[in-house]
């Protein structure tokens, strides 16, 4: 099989603009996040605005904790709290259109990368991982579009996200190649799509469960301040893990069935497997915990994040570290 140099060399260069794309949208979301108001104070300043009016106080609604307090009359907020409040929503939005385009520009470069190797762009641990960052991206999207008072959450979403392409451009960077024997099947499409899916999915939930329990702790107090509220963050986590764990589910099942048409065998115990299950456990345990009395909150949440934690170590330390039957990936 030809590999086509220069589609791989326009993959290169495209994964290399997406990770500046999104380091700038980084930036843009934490001044997002700096110039927020808090919803506390933001209360704090309507009450005192409203107060200072002629003929007495007047009563100002308290929104949701976790809600913008946009919906207050300009007359009843002080001037400088509008026109911190006005840079912030530019911010933000700001950063979610350099969101939308680091997509698309990541989106060309795994196109680019099949092109040029003429199959499915998902036969090593560079590949896997971008695509894994670009579906986690995609998913926060989806997620911010149906509940636009997380956005400033998303400067702790590609924080991870560029941490992890950090590392696939570097210590896991592979040429653009034909796969090993062992991927040349079509079960790479089903499973290795179906199991970056889930992953992906699964970073954003993980993510929220980390600042739920912060929020829920109050520190460190000028961090937390600015989140949404805890209900909200639960809730993301809640949903997105919904979608998430059922995909996650068919991937491990598809990556048996693989198993036994490659290997002979539906399962082996290899560490691979045995830390996919393990994670598989503790997504179980953790939706089942948000429907048992006095484990949805707090407790559900240091299981997702343990689940969260499983993945990330299936997804670097077995890959990297221990030898067993996929130690392959280009590695």
């Amino acid at each position: 099989m030809l590999v086509d140099p220069i589609m791989s060399m326009w993959s290169d260069r495209l994964f290399q603009g997406a990770v500046v794309v999104y380091l700038i949208a980084l930036l843009v979301h934490a001044a997002e996040y700096v110039t927020h108001r808090s919803p506390k104070a933001a209360r704090a300043a309507a009450a005192v605005g409203s107060g200072s009016g002629d003929g007495g106080s007047v009563a100002v609604a308290t929104p949701p904790d976790g809600v913008d307090t946009t919906a207050v009359e300009s007359g009843d907020v002080p001037a400088d709290d509008t026109a911190r409040r006005a840079r912030s929503d530019r911010y933000g939005r700001m950063a979610v259109s350099l969101t939308v385009l680091a997509v698309l520009v990541h989106l060309a470069s795994l196109v680019a990368r099949g092109v040029a190797v003429s199959r499915w762009p998902l036969g090593n641990m560079y590949e896997f991982t971008s695509a894994l960052c670009l579906l986690a991206v995609v998913s926060w999207l989806v997620a911010l579009r149906r509940m636009p008072t997380i956005r400033t959450v998303g400067v702790f979403v590609l924080s991870p996200v560029l941490i992890l392409l950090f590392l696939a451009g570097t210590v896991l960077y592979a040429q653009a190649a034909p796969v090993v024997p062992a991927l040349q099947s079509y079960w790479l499409i089903i499973h290795v799509t179906t199991i970056t899916l889930g992953s992906g999915l699964l970073l954003v939930p993980g993510v929220a469960s980390l600042l739920f329990l912060m929020r829920r702790s109050g520190r460190p107090a000028g961090l937390v301040a600015k989140l949404p509220s805890a209900d909200v963050l639960d809730r993301i986590a809640y949903r997105v893990t919904v979608v998430g764990f059922p995909i996650y589910t068919f991937a491990v099942i598809c990556g048996a069935i693989w198993a036994e048409a490659a290997w002979g065998r539906f399962w082996g115990w290899d560490p691979k497997e045995t830390v996919a299950f393990v994670a598989w456990v503790i997504y179980a345990a953790y939706l089942h915990a948000r429907a048992t009395a006095g484990w949805r909150t707090t407790r559900a949440a240091w299981i997702n994040a343990a689940g969260f934690a499983t993945i990330l170590f299936n997804l670097f330390f077995i890959n990297m570290v221990v030898a067993g039957l996929h130690s392959y990936a280009g590695l």
